[in-house]
């Protein structure tokens, strides 16, 4: 008996962490990144040996749980919105002198419509969604993602928002939308070009660009929540999401540069 209790209090004692670790950052990110971030994240840890991880929801959720004191370090957002409605209430804040009123943009979303290579469809468009055909569209939750909204005013103003109506297949979040439309539980969806450029949807389906004067501008925003204790450190990482190289990786992706900075080779 003796010798099973030292076992298993070798055991507990090998899984805490050493006196000098230090917890990760914790990033609250917008679903639409979950195909950016990881990569992004790694070479930041490469580069400065701060361990980041993040968690992926709808902005909306994450402002929720980071009013319920959840504990992030930085929230990115995929709408300036939600970061500016924790700013006024005093949960974070920009980044530098005289930005604290201010959400961080750090690059822009881009809304496309999908559908499946083998799917009966003809090519993804605006107009194949008046077909009768397409009886299932994903779509993210309007009132919780800001894709959601998107496609919603792409929508509306094209003049097919009500006809198409009863045929909107609601998804908690862009990522969930994505999956919805690729599993074939939805003939089409409105998802982001960060999604529909992973190797596995560009193998899949193929996409229409949603023209951009038809929904206002996806612009994604960052903030430091202002309980975090690693705020040098959140600040890096909002400093190297800003820099250059990183901006041209976000391109690659599907995201466009919150300013210009050139191709990358």
């Amino acid at each position: 008996m003796k010798l099973n209790f030292l076992l298993v209090a070798l055991v507990m004692t090998a899984r805490l962490p050493s006196a000098g670790a230090q917890a990760p950052l914790r990033v609250a990110a917008a679903a639409d990144l979950e195909p950016v971030l990881p990569s992004i994240l790694e070479q930041f840890q490469k580069e400065t040996g701060i361990h980041a991880v993040a968690t992926y929801q709808a902005s909306a959720a994450l402002t929720a749980q980071i009013q319920n004191n959840a504990p992030f370090d930085i929230f990115l957002s995929a709408d300036l919105g939600y970061p500016q409605k924790l700013i006024t209430a005093g949960l974070a804040q920009g980044l530098g002198e005289g930005t604290a009123g201010t959400p961080i943009t750090y690059a822009r979303g881009t809304l496309v419509l999908w559908t499946r290579k083998d799917s009966h469809l003809p090519s993804p468009s605006m107009d194949m969604l008046r077909s009768p055909e397409v009886a299932r569209i994903a779509i993210a939750n309007p009132d919780r993602a800001p894709y959601g909204r998107a496609a919603v005013a792409a929508l509306k103003k094209i003049g097919v928002y009500d006809a198409i109506k009863p045929r909107l297949v609601t998804a908690e979040n862009i990522a969930q939308a994505a999956q919805f439309v690729d599993s074939g539980n939805a003939d089409a969806g409105f998802i982001s070009l960060t999604s529909a450029s992973t190797p596995r949807l560009v193998a899949d389906g193929k996409y229409f660009v949603v023209p951009a004067d038809l929904y206002p501008p996806i612009e994604q925003g960052a903030v430091l929540l202002t309980r975090t204790e690693r705020r040098v450190e959140a600040k890096k990482l909002l400093v190297f999401l800003m820099s250059t190289p990183v901006q041209q990786e976000m391109r690659k992706f599907g995201l466009t540069p919150s300013r210009n900075v050139p191709e990358a080779p």
